[in-house]
């Protein structure tokens, strides 16, 4: 079974989420960003979600992670609770 670890930030818009996308391509460290302006528990650990597989989160996130590029700051992916910036780390098939 396929498997991902990834970490995310999430915020409550679409303009925040580009912001913060801005300042990590810029040099931004994804990780203090994440502890900073996440509003999702993970972010107290730099946005780590660990390992999970296909379903385990919603659709949205689900397709982001599981067909995007590994090691690249992906969205703004927006779903149900927000708006997200998604960093696969790792993927297994």
């Amino acid at each position: 079974m396929a498997t991902a670890e990834a970490r995310h930030i999430l915020v409550e818009t679409e303009e925040a989420c580009t912001d913060l996308k801005e300042r990590i391509e810029a040099g931004a460290d994804f990780a203090e960003i994440a502890k900073e302006f996440s509003s999702c528990p993970s972010g107290a650990s730099g946005g780590s979600l660990g390992s999970f597989g296909p379903g385990q989160m919603v659709k949205e996130f689900d397709e982001v992670v599981f067909s995007g590029d590994l090691g690249t700051v992906l969205g703004p992916v927006e779903t149900q609770f927000g708006y997200h910036l998604i960093e696969v780390t790792k993927r297994t098939q």
